[in-house]
């Protein structure tokens, strides 16, 4: 984006605590040592609210900035040399509330509320399309495909409102090892799931209001300390947001951030002939849901993200201003914190670089206008990045 020119890159050592939680026995087969004090750094501060963060395999960052409480300069960046540059160009990122008239919805980034990269040379951006989470756009939900070797839209899959209906808000997605089908979660005021099949375009909204993705009400986000309310008493009523596929692409995994339990699905059940056979009746899901599996509870969470080696899940948990960890071989296996520090104010989206480095955005959200009366429009924001180390086995 042609945003105001972002801080040059402020590397920062903060120290970090970690360590097994009360009680919780050793993981199974790989125990990550607590981060040393120079584990976390700051890669980069912005001017704007960040939220999705991605690392292609060839080591490129790129970051996206949704059009929440302001009408954002740019929508997707890739870092260079610290500076967040328009990507893949000015254009696709020229879109703006007052030219909304006139900007095609369907070849610009409306609201952009995640970027990942694939194993298929591919940068995959999730329109929502929902400019300060209200009303969608028409035509603007879709989800677009970058190659990232000449730089250029390959292809964009449009989301109708049968898949993206109004109140939706389509929030972050995973693609499958072989480059075939897109997994997403909609984290509007009904939660879902949305599978698409890459090849062919075709999208199925599936689990839609159901309570493995709808907000928890037993549930209250908080932040230090304190309900997280709008101004006007409503809390947080975010549904199915983290999302998380295994490396094999074999279970997929999701929460909502007012909740606290993670779900997972065998994808097997999701792709394919048994695609086809999902359709909108009650009879569809019913049968999707007897295949849900309860893994855990990790609290309110936002990102997920699991490791590429080692079986671990990565949570970011916004409430105390930290990371954790889940070893996934484990059933039994609980969260253990791998850093907590009060700058990293909500922890919001992972990515996992080619040699293993952790990068994490902070997103501010309790901080931002939704939430905090008198505060500015424009919200700097920061990514970060720290390295596990793994212990003995």
């Amino acid at each position: 984006m042609t945003m105001p020119a972002a801080r040059p890159l402020l590397p920062l050592l903060l120290c970090a605590v970690a360590g097994p939680a009360l009680g919780q026995a050793p993981a199974a087969v790989t125990t990550l040592m607590p981060a040393s004090a120079s584990a976390l750094t700051q890669v980069a501060r912005f001017q704007h609210q960040v939220t999705g963060v991605t690392v292609s395999e060839d080591g490129r960052i790129f970051v996206n900035f949704p059009r929440w409480t302001e009408d954002a300069p740019v929508s997707v960046a890739e870092l260079k040399d610290g500076q967040p540059v328009p990507y893949p160009d000015a254009e696709w990122n020229s879109w703006r509330n007052a030219r909304k008239d006139e900007v095609d919805p369907r070849t610009h980034f409306v609201c952009v509320q995640s970027v990942v990269a694939d194993r298929k040379g591919r940068l995959w951006v999730v329109d929502a399309a929902a400019p300060a989470m209200a009303a969608l756009l028409k035509d603007g939900p879709k989800l677009v495909a970058i190659d990232l070797k000449n730089n250029a839209v390959a292809k964009t899959i449009a989301l109708d409102p049968s898949i993206a209906p109004q109140g939706s808000y389509l929030n972050d997605v995973r693609i499958s090892p072989d480059g075939k089908t897109a997994y997403l979660t909609d984290s509007g005021a009904e939660g879902a799931l949305v599978v698409v099949d890459i090849d062919s375009g075709t999208a199925k909204r599936i689990l839609a209001g159901a309570p493995a993705t709808m907000p928890d009400s037993a549930v209250t986000v908080t932040y230090d300390g304190k309900p997280l309310r709008r101004p006007d008493g409503r809390g947080v009523e975010f549904s199915a947001d983290g999302i998380a596929l295994s490396p094999d692409g074999k279970t997929l995994y999701w929460q909502a951030i007012k909740g606290k339990t993670l779900y997972s699905l065998p994808t097997e059940a999701l792709t394919g002939r048994a695609m086809s056979a999902i359709g909108p009746e009650t009879r569809s899901d019913k049968s999707l849901a007897a295949k849900i599996a309860t893994v855990g509870e990790n609290g309110p969470a936002d990102g997920l993200l699991i490791a590429r080696h080692g079986g671990r899940m990565y949570v970011t948990s916004p409430q105390d201003d930290s990371v954790k960890v889940r070893d996934l071989s484990s059933k039994d296996s609980g969260l253990t914190t791998l850093v907590q520090d009060p700058r990293l104010r909500w922890p919001d989206t992972l990515s996992e670089g080619p040699d293993g480095t952790i990068y994490v955005t902070t997103s501010h959200i309790q901080d931002s206008a939704f939430f905090k009366e008198g505060a500015p429009i424009s919200l700097p924001t920061e990514l970060w990045s720290l390295k596990p180390q793994a212990g003995p086995r």
